[in-house]
């Protein structure tokens, strides 16, 4: 039951210090990482994907899903590692990409409804 208890102060101080996952992500914040890290010159600048990206928004992929996928990644795309980007950064940048909304339905665009 101690170490139960020593656990949990633990786990306690690390959130109120903010250390923890009690801190939300910074979609603003997220927004200007993107922009600085380039993420933009091959995603677009809303995460719409392009020739040298695929889309990231709306809907990203979970954030353990991207985070692991930008750590490891030996494809195309160089592996941003905690030392470049910091992991508070990276759920920032998720927190930005989910704040993406969806565009509109395409039955709501009258010029594509002739």
């Amino acid at each position: 039951m101690t170490r139960f208890l020593t656990a949990l102060a633990a786990a306690s101080a690390a959130v109120l210090i903010g250390q923890g996952p009690a801190l939300a992500a910074d979609a603003a914040k997220g927004k200007a990482m993107y922009m600085q890290h380039g993420c933009f010159q091959c995603h677009g600048t809303v995460g719409q994907g392009a020739v040298t990206g695929p889309r990231l928004a709306p809907d990203p992929i979970p954030l353990e899903s991207f985070a692991t996928f930008l750590r490891t990644t030996n494809r195309a795309m160089p592996p941003y590692r905690e030392a470049i980007l910091s992991n508070g950064d990276l759920a920032d940048i998720h927190a930005y990409l989910e704040s993406i909304p969806k565009p509109p339905d395409r039955k709501n665009i009258p010029i594509l409804n002739p």
